[in-house]
């Protein structure tokens, strides 16, 4: 598909042809099969802890949307794959540099072209995310939607860093729980139960 094609297609509503420029979920979990995953939330309390050296540690490096990042002894230095819903800039994207972007929003046309073209491009299915949104009873955040990908993967573990579910707000912006679409009560529920029940998935507060 060319350029002209892919903003066709999202202006459209177009979902085939924009499915097409990703990577088969099954491939992208068979990516995790074995790896100990960090994925690190945007929750202001993680800046006030030391860690950055044991999120390194982890084989793979998850991070989402805008990714703050204030110091390395609090969120560490590595970015593997970013997960978006948000459209990142040229300078943010250089700065995570990150091997792999994940497209989680179900907002096509937020969907950018350097994205979608980008190496192991992957982008969620709308059916998934519309069966966490009826399971949680709100819309998911990011970070929900890829705990609930990452379960399905034979990954060796999951360690949550920076998951408050909005305790402390998010150092990506300054919006309070009522002003984003979003019920974090329900989410937490949702991640507990589901740590419950798979023993690789840990939080770290």
């Amino acid at each position: 598909m060319n350029r002209l094609g892919f903003y066709l297609a999202r202006t459209l509503r177009q979902e085939a042809p924009l499915a097409a420029l990703s990577v088969p979920q099954a491939d992208l979990l068979a990516d995790l099969a074995g790896k100990r995953v960090a994925l690190v939330g945007n929750a202001r309390a993680l800046a006030d802890t030391m860690h950055g050296a044991e999120i390194d540690a982890h084989d793979l490096v998850v991070r989402i949307n805008r990714a703050p990042m204030p110091s390395p002894e609090s969120h560490g230095l590595r970015t593997d794959w970013l997960a978006l819903a948000v459209r990142l800039d040229a300078a943010e994207r250089a700065r995570l540099h990150p091997a792999r972007i994940l497209w989680m929003s179900h907002k096509r046309k937020r969907l950018d072209w350097d994205t979608a073209t980008s190496p192991g491009f992957y982008l969620h299915p709308l059916a998934d995310y519309r069966a966490l949104k009826a399971r949680i009873g709100a819309q998911p955040t990011t970070g929900a939607m890829l705990i609930d990908l990452f379960s399905r993967s034979d990954m060796a573990g999951l360690t949550l860093f920076g998951f408050d579910f909005f305790a402390s707000l998010s150092l990506s912006g300054h919006r309070t729980a009522e002003q984003v679409p979003h019920d974090f009560s329900a989410e937490a529920r949702f991640v507990f139960d589901l740590m419950g029940r798979d023993s690789r998935i840990i939080r770290v507060n």
